[in-house]
């Protein structure tokens, strides 16, 4: 699970070669310093920059653009070398804007080279500064973690650089400025929005040379960082005027906002003694669906620090308890008469009121947290909402693609009812597995087999009817695969709303042939990509994002599909190709190894409750709960009804 860190956070870093990904609203500068033991930059040569890209074991780009890709190699950096600050600054001179506080809040993440992401940063809450310390990744005790600064300065590149003891720093500030002057750097503009006839913008997005085969990309030397290159996502580039060599994706575009965020609104003044009122949005953000966004994983957070300092102080008091009983009962003279009762009967009240104590304040910080989900909840936009939330009846097909989609609900054993929606990021970055076996919990091994690979394969068109109804119309299709025709009672609701691509495919004809249409779908739009041809795809080819939904893998499935799937896994998103299945991993035992790569590439869900998902921030197992529609209800019906018009209405 990737860290979503909050300013001052840190996180473990499991590998040393890393990407650092960079994504703002408008043309920025990127750079790092690296700092001794102390954190202090010892010179120019110690600093990356545009003027002065390469460092051993650290590259940056050469350009100021609304997106980057640093290049570290941890190992090869100097030994003297303790610590790495990514820096981010705006152009001076070029028209742009001149402080943070109006454009976009830059997003950070830091990536393994395959692209998985291990820790991301949005720094919120920028104003006047008009440079900023976004992340550091720092060596402790022989391992190395990365921490979210969001350090920001008014006075520029020049009072970052003097802040981290570099003389001179207002003399290399200028350089650099300088530089980007020259147009030794060149300013990319982010993509337009969406134009009021619908027509798709096309978009720089994906790895520039994702390679033939699923294979792990190679390792670069030691010495010898990645070249990097402009963040997928944020280069415009016209279907007539490709940039040679340049990624594409054909993803819907993002809305765009020229002026800064409107303030979020503001609880009414608490009574004194009483806590502030909770308000949906009281979080930072450029449109209420991010301020929702936002504090989501706010409140996610809030439950797992609340919950953690509730089991810690437990833990306290069981152990303060163990070493009084220890130190009263070595003592001889306390195992005769009634010494030895008192001393536990004292210990043990003092640790009950420790615990009573512990659960006193995690009883208060969960009462504030229901309530502000009380609040929350029916303020969630679609994207966001249970099945349950009445704006579904009201829901209209939108133009744009929200932020992120709601998987389910998480929540932990001191408070089931609490739940916090579990949300992913938009377009989809990784596959998802919906486990149908029996084996996968205790709760699924109580089920027979029949009733939980329907239950799995329900939950799978749940996911699949949401996602048709958050994506503009004719911009999402949905493939099936049921090799056996097994599934064709979850899959009525979608067949028969005709919002499917084609029928489900059964045989091993029906696999191989989907199989293949999708294959060659990534293969052009790699070939694209590499040449720098987008006018070259044939008019024939969907460019919009596509779901492939297998269901009772690995069935069906000669090597020849298996290593095709694998393929869609590995390469898919990267290009608008994503997978949902629905799979028992006992079934695909004999396959041996060769499929550990697939299920590990792949978000692992359950359609019955189950506690499997455990987050690396503070170690708690959180229990996810599948999404289910109210009983009796057609709101299914309802929304593949609106997809269906929708599709109608735009003559897709």
């Amino acid at each position: 699970m990737t860290a979503e860190l909050v300013r001052g956070q840190n996180h473990t870093l499991p590998q040393t070669r890393l990407e650092i990904r960079v994504s703002a609203g408008s043309p920025v500068v990127a750079g790092a310093t690296l700092g001794d033991e102390n954190g202090v930059v010892r010179g120019a040569e110690w600093i990356a920059h545009p003027g002065s890209p390469q460092l051993p074991g650290l590259e940056v780009s050469q350009q100021a653009a609304a997106g980057h890709r640093l290049a570290v190699d941890l190992e090869a950096l100097p030994e003297t070398v303790h610590r790495v600050t990514v820096l981010l600054a705006l152009p001076v001179g070029v028209g742009g804007p001149t402080r943070f506080g109006t454009t976009a809040a830059p997003f950070v993440a830091v990536t393994g080279l395959d692209g998985t992401e291990i820790a991301t940063f949005t720094l919120t809450g920028l104003d006047t500064e008009s440079a900023v310390s976004a992340l550091e990744l720092y060596r402790r005790q022989g391992a190395w973690k990365v921490r979210a600064v969001g350090q920001g300065y008014a006075a520029g590149l020049a009072e970052m650089l003097a802040d981290q003891g570099l003389a001179g720093a207002a003399e290399l500030a200028a350089s650099i400025q300088e530089a980007v002057a020259r147009s030794l750097a060149r300013s990319v503009a982010p993509p337009p929005p969406r134009t009021p006839e619908g027509d798709r913008v096309r978009q720089a997005s994906g790895p520039s040379d994702p390679g033939p085969a699923p294979a792990a990309p190679p390792q670069p030397p030691a010495a010898t960082p990645v070249q990097p290159t402009a963040e997928p996502g944020t280069a415009s580039v016209s279907a007539s005027a490709p940039t040679p060599g340049g990624p594409i994706n054909y993803a819907h575009p993002r809305r765009q906002h020229a002026a800064p965020p409107t303030p979020p609104p503001t609880a009414p003044p608490a009574q004194p003694g009483q806590a502030a009122q909770p308000v949906a949005g009281d979080a930072t953000g450029w449109s209420m669906d991010e301020r929702l966004y936002n504090q989501i994983w706010g409140m996610f957070e809030d439950l797992a620090r609340a919950a953690a300092a509730y089991r810690s102080a437990v833990d306290f008091a069981e152990s303060r308890m163990d070493q009084e009983l220890d130190r009263s009962l070595s003592d001889p003279r306390n195992r005769i008469g009634g010494a030895g009762d008192r001393a536990r009967d004292e210990a043990r009240a003092k640790r009950d009121e420790l615990t009573a104590r512990a659960r006193e304040v995690l009883d208060r910080d969960l009462a504030q947290l229901a309530a502000e989900a009380a609040v929350v909840e029916p303020a969630l936009p679609a994207a966001y909402a249970g099945w349950d939330n009445p704006v579904w009846h009201a829901h209209r097909i939108p133009m744009e693609l929200p932020m992120a989609l709601r998987l389910g609900d998480l929540h932990l054993p001191e408070r089931t009812g609490l739940r916090i929606p579990l949300l992913v990021r938009l377009p989809l970055e990784r596959g998802i597995w919906v486990d149908s076996g029996r084996t996968a919990s205790e709760a699924a091994a109580l089920l027979d087999s029949d009733r939980l690979r329907r239950l799995a394969m329900e939950t799978a068109v749940l996911h699949t009817a949401r996602l048709l109804a958050v994506y503009p119309p004719g911009e999402f299709s949905v493939h099936v695969i049921d090799p056996a025709g097994s599934a064709a009672g979850p899959l009525a609701p979608l067949v028969d709303a005709g919002v499917l691509a084609g029928p489900p495919a059964a045989g091993p004809q029906g696999v191989a042939s989907v199989l293949a249409h999708l294959t060659r779908r990534v293969d052009l739009v790699q070939m694209a990509v590499r040449a720098g041809a987008a006018d070259s795809l044939p008019p024939d080819l969907d460019t919009g994002e596509q779901l492939l939904v297998v269901n009772d893998f690995p069935h069906g499935f000669d090597d020849r599909a298996v290593t095709q799937l694998r393929y869609l896994a590995d390469e898919g998103p990267a290009v608008g190709v994503h997978l949902l299945m629905v799979a028992d991993r006992e079934d695909a035992s004999a396959y041996g190894p060769v499929l550990d790569p697939l299920w590990r590439s792949l978000l692992r869900i359950t359609p019955v409750a189950d506690n499997h998902l455990a987050d690396p921030w503070v170690g708690h197992a959180w229990t996810y709960e599948p999404p289910v529609t109210p009983p009796g209800s057609r709101v299914l019906e309802q929304v593949l009804a609106a997809v269906t018009a929708a599709r109608r209405a735009a003559g897709r």
